[in-house]
């Protein structure tokens, strides 16, 4: 029986911390058949069907849908694929084009200077997410190899996805405090509020309104709950760290280009 049990599961070392079993592939799950995973759009055609309505079209969210399904049938794929390569080569070429698409996405309600936000956005995203990220791969988990797959690359979507929205609302809210003759430190300031409020909601609604997305798939897999509850403090925390530092990357960079862009504008006047 021993010998049956640790079929499936392995303990993964967390420095400090505890020992975490890892569900491996073997662990017990509901197969979901396409026709019952079918079901599951039926709120979202209900949805369409009042944006028709009430917004004049659902064009937006039929293309939203169609991706979201062809992305992560795609993504499914692709993953099978690179948790059987042992390669840190392909694991940090996956996590680079993961911040190159986060930090492009995250600039799209920005109409002006967009390359300049971009680059912004790079660093915040980048820099902001990736200390976090380490923290996480090197301190927290530990896993032997740091480039396993399973791991690397997971964790590297929560992280960086999670910071790419943080940065999107900063960019939207500072610039709607701009252009409304707020100066740059009030808009930094009231983006800075506006970035972390989904974070924070998270943090006071778990637990008690809503069993977060890690947690619930491995306790549906099996997991022991306490278990499960380790794994989702830390992707919470990361979470908030990734936002928070994203953010703060990115807010200051735009009060400083704005600072250089009115010593120049000063530098003019005064030609």
């Amino acid at each position: 029986m021993l010998g049956e049990e640790g079929s499936c599961q392995q303990d993964l070392a967390i420095k400090g911390v505890a020992r975490v079993p890892v569900l491996l592939e073997s662990a017990s799950m509901i197969e979901i058949p396409l026709w019952r995973l079918g079901l599951s759009l039926i709120p979202i055609l209900l949805v369409g069907w009042i944006s028709f309505r009430w917004g004049g079209g659902a064009g937006s969210l039929s293309v939203a849908t169609g991706r979201m399904v062809l992305q992560l049938f795609a993504i499914g794929y692709v993953l099978s694929f690179l948790f059987g390569i042992q390669s840190p080569w392909v694991t940090l070429g996956v996590v680079s084009f993961m911040i190159l698409i986060s930090a492009w996405i995250s600039i799209r309600t920005v109409r002006e200077r967009r390359w300049a936000s971009y680059r912004d956005a790079l660093l915040a995203i980048g820099v902001g997410g990736g200390l976090i990220y380490l923290l996480v791969i090197f301190g927290v988990i530990a896993v032997e190899p740091w480039y396993e797959p399973k791991y690397a690359i997971s964790l590297s979507g929560m992280v960086f996805a999670n910071a790419m929205t943080a940065v999107t609302l900063s960019a939207e809210r500072f610039d709607a405090e701009r252009m409304s003759g707020k100066s740059a430190v009030h808009a930094r300031n009231t983006a800075w509020n506006a970035a972390l409020i989904p974070q924070i909601n998270t943090f006071l609604a778990v637990g008690l309104v809503a069993l977060p997305g890690i947690m619930t798939g491995q306790v549906i897999a099996g997991a022991n709950p306490m278990e499960a509850v380790r794994y989702q403090i830390m992707v919470m925390s990361m979470v908030m760290g990734s936002a928070g530092f994203a953010v703060a990357i990115f807010l200051s960079q735009r009060v400083r280009s704005l600072a250089i862009s009115g010593e120049e504008a000063e530098r003019q006047r005064r030609r």
